[in-house]
Parts: structure tokens; sequence; C-alpha cells
């Protein structure tokens, strides 16, 4: 069924597609536009001044030839690197203080992070301890605790609230619930 739908379309595409082709190639080509004339007297061209700045540009020049040849450009392209001894150079990294128990979405894989960065059950944990006790968890202490700049500890503290659950207690008043059995 499905075939007679591309059959139709085919049809319709390929309608007088030889003389829809002949039309387009016949068709008036654009012209490309006209270059900046340049009025030269002859006497100009030939003149000794004229020719003596051709021969200069077309002769070599001994010194900066040899100027150029001092010049040595080394080039590497630094995605042949393999990425293991860019991560080495770059981060120095600590254990983990806080990790979550069991196998939980690949988290017990990870060991230890780069300084100055957090794992998402530390970031939790300082966030719920600096909530629930604001004098001892001070963002300094945070950050030393972590090993974080302060500014990213402020910026932590600030922008990132931890899960909070409220519980709305029922009404006072008798709730009204369906009576009779309920049909699936």
């Amino acid at each position: 069924m499905s075939n007679m739908g591309a059959r139709v379309s085919r049809v319709f595409r390929n309608f007088n597609l030889e003389n829809r082709v002949h039309r387009e190639i016949s068709k008036q080509k654009p012209e490309p536009a006209p270059r900046h004339q340049v009025n030269i007297p002859p006497e100009v061209e030939s003149s000794p001044e004229v020719l003596g700045v051709t021969d200069t540009i077309h002769q070599k020049n001994a010194p900066l030839l040899s100027l150029l040849q001092s010049v040595y450009v080394e080039s590497k392209d630094p995605e042949t690197e393999s990425p293991k001894q860019l991560t080495e150079q770059k981060e120095e990294r600590r254990a983990l203080k806080y990790s979550l128990p069991g196998d939980l979405y690949g988290l017990v894989d990870i060991t230890d992070v780069p300084k100055g960065k957090l794992s998402i059950v530390e970031a939790l944990r300082a966030l719920a301890s600096h909530k629930r006790e604001p004098q001892t968890w001070t963002p300094e202490k945070i950050a030393q605790e972590y090993t974080l700049t302060m500014k990213d500890t402020k910026a932590l503290l600030k922008f990132f609230i931890p899960f909070d659950v409220k519980i709305i207690p029922p009404k006072t008043e008798k709730v009204k619930q369906l009576k009779g059995e309920v049909k699936a």
C-alpha cells in the first residue's frame, strides 16, 4: 500500500521532466560584472621606470630570503596528544569526602574529584549542613573542607538550594470522599 503513494508522487515529480530541464538549460546565463577599466597610456607601460619596478619585483632579494630561511615554525595538533597526558598535567585530585552506599547510577565508580570541584553527593551534603547549621558551616569552612574557592562556595550557597520537603497538613474540615465501587 505504501508503494502506491510513492508511485503517485514519483509520477508527479517526473511529469514533463525533460521539457523542464531543456527550458532551464536554454535560459540566458547571468553575465559577470564588468571589470574596472584602467586607462594607462602605452608610453607609460613601456617606460624605463615601470620596467625597472617589474624587474625588481621578479628578482630574488638575498637578505629577505636569508631571513625567511632562518624562521622555523613548529606546530602540534593538541588533539593528537592523549587525553590522559592532558588531564594528568592540569588537575590535582582529592579523595571523596562522602559517597552514596550501593551502586546507584554508576556513582560508585567515582573515587576522587579534581580540586575545586564537588561531586553531587558532596554538594548536597554541604548545602544541607549549611542550611541546618549556618553558624558552624560557614562558606569559609565549606571552602576549606572541600578545597573550593571562596567565590565558588558563595555562588554555590547563593544559587543552589537543597531540596525542601514540605508536608501540608490536611484541612480540619471533613473532606468529602467518593463512596461506592470504582469500576476500572
